[in-house]
């Protein structure tokens, strides 16, 4: 008599520490990078998109998207899902919260160079 096993392979528990880890220090290095860039779009009243566009901004928010996806495929196969479905459903949520944050970027570099700080103000808006 042939008995046969089935072996549940382990969770990556060791990837959702480092996508977390990846998605942290990229943010980090976006946020400062993004500060600089703000001061420079406002001082020299430069194109966004030209400005937008430099490397310098691109590949920290590159790298907070690849562990965002990472984080999310390995917190879902911590759940016993399997790697290509995770991976499926990570990828394409994760392009589309960068995608929406670049294009809101823009907007707010905009609404900045229109109407200075004081227009990003809550206060500042009036409904009624």
């Amino acid at each position: 008599m042939e008995y046969y096993y089935y072996y549940i392979p382990q969770p990556p528990f060791i990837l959702v520490g480092l996508g977390l880890f990846i998605a942290l220090t990229s943010g980090l290095a976006f946020q400062s990078t993004l500060k600089l860039k703000a001061r420079g779009i406002v001082a020299n009243q430069d194109d966004i998109r030209k400005q937008l566009a430099i490397i310098d901004l691109q590949l920290p928010l590159f790298g907070t998207g690849m562990g965002m996806s990472i984080f999310l495929a390995s917190g879902l196969e911590v759940f016993f899902i399997p790697t290509w479905f995770a991976y499926s459903l990570s990828l394409p949520l994760t392009i589309a919260t960068i995608g929406l944050l670049w294009k809101q970027l823009e907007r707010v570099f905009a609404i900045l160079r229109e109407g200075g700080s004081k227009a990003l103000e809550v206060d500042s808006f009036n409904i009624f």
